[in-house]
């Protein structure tokens, strides 16, 4: 093949105007694949809306308003709509994505081939790419997360076309050993399985004068931060009622979503108002800042594939406290990485105390996610999708 490997990238989860920081990761492994000179890339981002009268509610209001297609920091996107059943129509939004996208992917196949579909979420993109892919001829590969297994893994309805589409994939990929082991017990091949690690950008995410850094925040005891949508799964509640351990300390919460009011009421029901920093949505310029001025980074999800916030973190000279999810034990792999700990108030609260009596180096914390980087990212998966191809 002597032209670019042509790749149709389709994620559901994509940055837009609305939501700068909504799947990011992919956004910037996306960048970096297209960034290649033997590679061109198209991302087709499906947006969910659901029939009126509720497309008219105002947290669609954003999403109606994003252009079908745009120049989205370079890359080129496509944003075509598909109807959203929400809370019940789970089950169905492979076959609504594939009905809504078939048109637009069989006309730009037809002006310029693709060679591959490259899947960013295993649900609902993958069993969506399954179908757009028989129908053109090509092959498809499908990249787990996390809680596209773990969530959607345990919908019986859901789970039979995750199985359909891993059977049919040329390739899967996985964020982490432990996710392609979740896989498995699934009931996936693991041969098909490869581990995809993130990638980091190693020049962004870098120690700074914490001293200094917390003076400027206005911080003079422990600074904590917790990076991730605000919602059950992130467990942000126990870190929360954590902070009851550490009269002097500050937690920033970065990232909102729907338990965000809940934690509001938590804070102040437990006299922690006026310590718990809730941030919202941060660029990743503001979050790299933010996360190297804290002293520990806290995230202990019920579930994880390997979390992005726990690798930038590290990067930044800042040791984690995570919980035993996903990958967390191919992360930190010495104390100066952190603590692996229960999901309990008690088990944060002593670990806390334990990395503040003897913090770990900056650098020596950085030292540990050293192998991470995008160019190692990209080389990894333009291997795969030539090699799914056919032009390995």
């Amino acid at each position: 093949m002597n032209r670019p490997l042509h790749i149709l990238t389709l994620s559901t989860l994509f940055p837009n105007a609305s939501a700068a920081n909504f799947g990011i990761f992919v956004e910037r492994q996306t960048s970096e694949l297209a960034s290649r000179p033997e590679t061109r890339v198209t991302v087709i981002n499906p947006v969910g809306l659901p029939p009126w009268p509720l497309s008219r509610h105002k947290q669609y209001q954003p999403l109606r308003g994003l252009a079908s297609q745009e120049t989205w920091h370079g890359l080129d996107v496509c944003r075509p709509r598909f109807r959203l059943i929400p809370k019940i129509g789970g089950a169905g939004n492979p076959r609504r994505i594939a009905d809504a996208l078939m048109p637009l992917v069989k006309s730009l196949h037809q002006q310029t081939p693709f060679d591959v579909i490259d899947a960013e979420f295993f649900y609902p993109d993958g069993p969506a790419a399954m179908r757009l892919a028989a129908a053109l001829g090509i092959p498809f590969t499908i990249k787990a997360r996390g809680a596209d297994i773990h969530h959607w893994g345990g919908d019986p309805k859901c789970r039979d076309q995750i199985l359909q589409a891993a059977e049919q994939a040329s390739a899967l990929l996985a964020v982490s050993g432990a996710l392609k082991q979740d896989m498995i017990a699934l009931g996936m091949d693991g041969s098909k399985i490869v581990v995809h690690y993130t990638g980091l950008d190693q020049d962004r995410f870098v120690p700074v004068d914490r001293v200094a850094a917390k003076r400027a925040l206005g911080v003079e005891g422990p600074l904590f931060i917790s990076a991730g949508a605000l919602i059950p799964r992130k467990n942000q509640d126990l870190v929360i009622r954590a902070m009851a351990g550490f009269p002097d300390a500050v937690l920033m919460l970065a990232g909102k979503g729907e338990a965000e009011q809940s934690y509001r009421t938590l804070a102040t029901e437990l006299g922690l108002a006026d310590r718990i920093r809730f941030l919202g949505s941060l660029s990743h310029e503001e979050l790299a800042r933010l996360t190297a001025a804290a002293d520990i980074a806290i995230l202990v999800s019920k579930s994880e594939g390997l979390a992005n916030a726990w690798v930038e973190a590290l990067a930044c000279g800042t040791p984690v406290i995570i919980s035993e999810a996903g990958g967390a034990r191919e992360l930190v792999t010495s104390p100066e990485a952190g603590r692996i700990v229960d999901q309990t108030v008690e088990a944060i609260v002593k670990a806390a105390h334990a990395i503040l009596a003897d913090p770990p180096g900056q650098e020596l914390v950085r030292s540990t996610v050293s192998r991470f980087s995008w160019k190692t990212n990209g080389d990894q998966l333009l291997a795969i999708l030539r090699h799914a191809a056919g032009n390995g």
